[in-house]
């Protein structure tokens, strides 16, 4: 059975007023007696009408609904920022619609165009992995599109930008590691075409040589799919440990790919922090409880989210054409535990 929302007619016809009388009566006209809005209003309440958003959106040409497009909503950054987007979206009166890229080009075109057609006010994007080519977005910046990239940005300007300072985040990582006593170290990173990818492995290798250790190509390692194919991981993780010599710590750049990297090491029976110390970039809110507890470097997913979103509102409603653009920059937090401490001897 489908479901049939109450329509103005409807209450005309039950009230026995015409379709004009009921519209300006639920619109608070001064031409409608406040008698017969009291009845209308009354009867509108009582039978659950809400006005059409299509037709709404027609008139007004506003939609109240903006779009995002995230990699997988089941990351717990992601929904940890769309969190942050819904609370602001929420104070400003705006509908949250969330799509999936899955990490795929393909996906994120898709998505951005059924969003673009369905008449949202604004999009917010964090772009796939496999994104290298920004045209798709660049076309709807060109119509005039408000966008606002968050995380993983597009490398080029006139939009507006959220992001963490990656490069001191990993620079932190690193040196964390180097300060426990960690000499031969690491990199596991997600794909080598993103922004975040290159700052993150420049501030690991700022790092190394800090601290005058030697920088191996050999060490770092690029998972191009975000970590959800696994035998990615796998394959990075035997390419590192099967070296001569092979390092004694890991800083994994990738929420998803810190996660898979733990997955390896636990079937692998890799002895964490003795075999090998780590750290990764992580969200996840369990990991505290994982054996040994992981190290992380956690990045202010919500905030990132409320920012970019209340960036995206202000463009919507400004009277003026936007021509100025911001590249805010939060900070992580390193989180100290187990997984990063070798036990004394």
């Amino acid at each position: 059975m489908r479901f049939e929302a109450i329509t103005i007619k409807d209450i005309a016809k039950a009230l026995g007023l015409s379709t004009s009388t009921v519209s300006r009566a639920l619109r608070d006209s001064h031409e409608i007696s406040p008698k017969t809005k009291e009845i209308v209003i009354k009867y509108a309440k009582e039978n659950n009408y809400r006005p059409n958003p299509i037709a709404l959106s027609l008139k007004e040409k506003r939609s109240s609904s903006i779009g995002v497009v995230v990699g997988e909503i089941a990351n717990s950054f992601f929904s940890q920022a769309i969190n942050g987007i819904e609370s602001i979206a929420h104070e400003k009166g705006y509908n949250v619609i969330i799509a999936q890229n899955k990490e795929q080009l393909e996906r994120e075109i898709s998505a951005l165009q059924f969003l673009a057609s369905r008449s949202v006010d604004g999009i917010l994007l964090s772009v796939s992995t496999q994104t290298s080519d920004f045209d798709h977005i660049k076309q709807l910046y060109e119509r005039s599109m408000p966008m606002v990239c968050f995380d993983c940005v597009v490398d080029f300007e006139g939009i507006h930008k959220v992001i963490v300072d990656n490069t001191k985040a990993a620079f932190d990582g690193t040196e964390h590691l180097i300060k426990k006593g960690f000499k031969n170290i690491a990199c596991v990173a997600s794909s080598s075409n993103l922004s975040i990818t290159k700052e993150r492995v420049k501030g690991y290798i700022e790092a190394l040589q800090k601290y005058q250790l030697p920088v191996h190509e050999s060490n770092i390692q690029y998972i191009n799919h975000g970590g959800v194919i696994l035998e990615e991981i796998s394959e990075a993780m035997q390419q590192l440990l099967s070296q001569k010599n092979k390092p004694d710590a890991l800083i994994v750049c990738s929420d998803r790919v810190t996660t898979n990297v733990m997955r390896y090491c636990q079937e692998n029976k890799i002895q964490i922090p003795d075999q090998l110390g780590m750290i990764g970039f992580s969200n996840i809110d369990l990991t505290d409880l994982l054996t040994p507890s992981l190290s992380v470097l956690r990045q202010p997913a919500y905030e990132i989210g409320r920012t970019a979103a209340d960036l995206l509102i202000k463009m919507i409603e400004s009277k003026r054409p936007i021509t100025e653009f911001e590249t805010v920059v939060l900070t992580s937090n390193l989180i100290e535990r187990n997984s990063s401490v070798p036990k004394k001897k």
